[in-house]
């Protein structure tokens, strides 16, 4: 018989953060290779992250960062580059990411705002309270509550909780109780038991992400190999 839903606490959490990061050492999210410095006039500051955040959708973080790679060498970086590059070289450019007509777009559209919208620096969509901020991004062609957060909290550096594929995984097999299945209902965990922290949230975020991919995974996880199997009913039931 399945085991009745608990209702986690903050100190699960905690403990659960504290349990991955001993484990595998902090990965110090968001991963970026090239110059997006906020100084001078481009103003670029998160625009690696914002691309990274597009380019991953329903692909791996490899074939995103092979998209990216080729941007860069082709000099279509930041959001003017963009906003001016042939449709058909930046389709040609994020191949490796998949989905790559609908990319371009999703690309070219984040572009269109920060350029017409906000002098074309992010900082100044990134200086809005975090409400409007989150808002105003759902407004934006491809920018679903995931891609949002990410944006929001790894580039905007403010605390919105990151919710995936990898984190509901985590949550159901942990036996967590949630009320519904919307995004938001994930989301409330998190943000309803910690306190706001940009530092705090990127780093669990990444940390459940990498557990889940590793460890935890959709089909033949390694229970037990878990550092949290003590606390899973679901890797306790697969071990026995």
């Amino acid at each position: 018989m399945p085991s009745k839903p608990t209702v986690p606490t903050r100190t699960d959490l905690l403990e659960i953060f504290d349990r991955l990061v001993q484990r595998n050492g902090r990965r110090n999210w968001w991963p970026t290779t090239f110059d997006n410095d906020d100084s001078g006039e481009t103003g670029n500051g998160g625009f690696e992250i914002v691309a990274g955040a597009i380019l991953v959708q329903n692909t791996t973080w490899k074939n995103a960062e092979r998209a990216l790679r080729n941007m860069h060498e082709a000099g279509i970086w930041g959001y003017l580059a963009v906003y001016e590059a042939p449709e058909s070289a930046l389709i040609e450019t994020i191949r490796s990411s998949g989905y790559y007509n609908t990319k371009t777009k999703k690309l070219r559209a984040f572009a269109s705002v920060i350029v017409k919208e906000y002098g074309g620096r992010d900082a100044n969509l990134f200086g809005l309270d975090l409400v409007d901020l989150r808002g105003r991004l759902l407004e934006i062609y491809g920018i679903g509550e995931e891609t949002a957060d990410d944006i929001i909290l790894y580039a905007a550096k403010k605390p919105s909780f990151v919710i995936d594929a990898y984190t509901r995984r985590l949550v159901d097999r942990l036996g967590w109780h949630v009320d519904g299945n919307r995004y938001s209902d994930y989301q409330r965990i998190f943000d309803g038991l910690l306190e706001p922290d940009v530092e705090l949230w990127g780093e669990l975020h990444a940390q459940l992400d990498g557990h889940a991919a590793r460890v935890c995974r959709k089909r033949d996880p390694y229970c037990g190999d878990c550092v949290l199997l003590d606390i899973c009913p679901t890797g306790r039931r697969n071990t026995r």
